[in-house]
């Protein structure tokens, strides 16, 4: 075990044993949602803690042939969750090109919409699509994917190859392959948010109103509050992009956790990042009580594949350079 997942452990046992002194007992009371009664902390405030699971086959995008579709009927969505759990399927692979990856036992992305069948996670802007990129972030998308496709160095790999972060964690999450899971732990000063993927565990400071620029974290730094049985948790100063495609260090995220019954939280995050995207955009995902705890995601044990990786494309330059040379 590394340094640095020595130190996320100790951060969670930190929380946990704080936990431990606060009395767990939830009274139910009326919710956010009409006649919805959810379990609160003694302090009053919603008791969000447990384990989620947030898998759908819901698109983080709109499909353009949509145009402005914004929901489907029961018809559509049958037809769209049938045909959909088919084109996915890895055991019906039959590129011919390619060894492809996982079979299908492997992946745990769900295999429905989301429960008001909407064409896209995204609720805003209208279309349900992720605006354009500025010039800026379309030229350091282009440098970035040479770089990777190259592999200079370890640095250019990106993080979810290298075990970092999770390619569905980011901040913010968003449904994936697996691991589609966020435990979240409350305590009266702080809030822990952990994805097993990689190992990310987030702690939002609700007793602080500035954020700390430095030292500069992957998940950047955290701070929350409670609008109504809202939590609201705004998050600045990540250390550069973080798995989130084409995020950068300058992304403000704000991130809305909502209880809306015992076992249903709606989580809604908006990102501004005015260097990235030409406008703020915002996304919406449900999320189901889990009934099972988070595994570990061992992610090959510290990649065990990198070196392979770059001494392949090392091998491939001193060959061009033997090529050149005669």
């Amino acid at each position: 075990m590394n340094i640095r997942n020595c130190q996320k452990n100790m951060a969670i046992m930190a929380i946990l044993s704080a936990l431990i002194l606060i009395p767990h007992v939830s009274s139910a009371q009326s919710g956010s949602g009409a006649g919805s009664i959810i379990p609160r902390l003694p302090d009053g405030k919603p008791d969000i803690q447990g384990t989620w699971d947030f898998r759908t086959i819901t698109p983080m995008q709109r499909p353009v042939a949509l145009g402005n579709k914004a929901t489907l009927t029961k018809e559509e969505a049958a037809a769209f969750q049938a045909e959909e759990n088919v084109r996915i399927d890895r055991d019906n692979f039959t590129d011919t090109t390619t060894t492809g990856d996982y079979n299908e036992f492997w992946y745990d992305r769900g295999n429905e919409l989301v429960g008001d069948m909407r064409t896209s996670l995204i609720t805003d802007p209208p279309n349900g699509r992720i605006p354009p990129l500025t010039e800026a972030a379309q030229a350091k998308r282009a440098q970035t994917q040479i770089d990777s496709d190259l592999a200079y160095g370890v640095e250019a790999r990106p993080l979810s190859e290298r075990c970092i972060m999770g390619f569905n964690s980011g901040p913010p999450m968003i449904p994936s392959a697996y691991n589609n899971n966020v435990q979240l732990v409350q305590t009266g000063d702080n809030v822990m948010i952990h994805n097993e993927m990689v190992h990310n565990v987030r702690i939002v400071r609700m007793n602080d109103t500035t954020h700390r620029e430095f030292p500069r974290k992957w998940e950047g730094d955290s701070i929350g509050y409670w609008e109504g049985d809202t939590l609201v948790v705004e998050t600045d100063f990540f250390a550069r992009a973080t798995s989130f495609r084409n995020s950068s260090e300058n992304m403000h995220l704000t991130e809305r956790f909502t209880l809306e019954s015992a076992d249903s939280l709606s989580y809604e995050f908006t990102i501004e990042d005015p260097t990235t995207w030409t406008q703020p955009w915002t996304a919406k995902i449900p999320m189901r009580r889990a009934e099972l705890p988070i595994y570990e995601y061992a992610c090959h044990e510290g990649n065990y594949s990198m070196a392979g990786v770059l001494a392949g494309w090392r091998r491939v330059e001193f060959n061009a350079m033997q090529e050149e040379a005669k």
